[in-house]
């Protein structure tokens, strides 16, 4: 069974489960929802739906570390603002990029503008460097790292 086809056949567990419970509300289907998951992940061997489920953890995954770096950089942005002291050390970082599909490189450069202090720049023509302008780069070197291996890594795991 395809990822695909597994979200539809967990579509279906909601619904199914919205009109076994006797309304239809955004509560029910998302219970059913909850309740379908865990059933196709209870039993996904047997009904083969291991590629739907595996790809929802990563999403899950995906999106826990997109908010943890986005409470980090509110936290670090508030910091900065109620203290008198400047800490930003802005800088322009090219970012050498694993991703290589249109779709992978812009979820990675929107991941990374919507962080508050970074703003992506520019993608090369040749799609390998994305340029990114962040507020807080006291080190260079340990921002590309953290892009690669924490957003980036992420992405391409649940995209391939």
């Amino acid at each position: 069974m395809s990822a695909a086809s597994g979200f539809l056949s967990n579509l279906v567990l909601a619904v199914f489960w919205a009109l076994a419970s006797g309304r239809i509300t955004v509560g029910t289907l998302f219970v059913g929802l909850a309740a379908g998951f865990a059933t196709l992940l209870v039993t996904r061997r047997a009904i083969g739906a291991t590629a739907y489920t595996t790809k929802a953890r990563q999403a899950t995954v995906l999106l826990f570390v997109f908010i943890r770096e986005l409470v980090e950089a509110n936290l670090r942005l508030a910091y900065d603002v109620v203290t008198p002291a400047h800490h930003m050390r802005p800088a322009i970082v090219a970012i050498p990029l694993d991703a290589r599909s249109d779709f992978e490189i812009t979820l990675l450069a929107n991941l990374i503008t919507l962080t508050p202090g970074t703003l992506t720049l520019h993608v090369s023509a040749d799609r390998s460097v994305l340029y990114i302008h962040s507020v807080y780069t006291p080190d260079a070197d340990l921002l590309r790292r953290t892009i690669k291996e924490g957003l980036e890594r992420r992405i391409l795991e649940l995209t391939r």
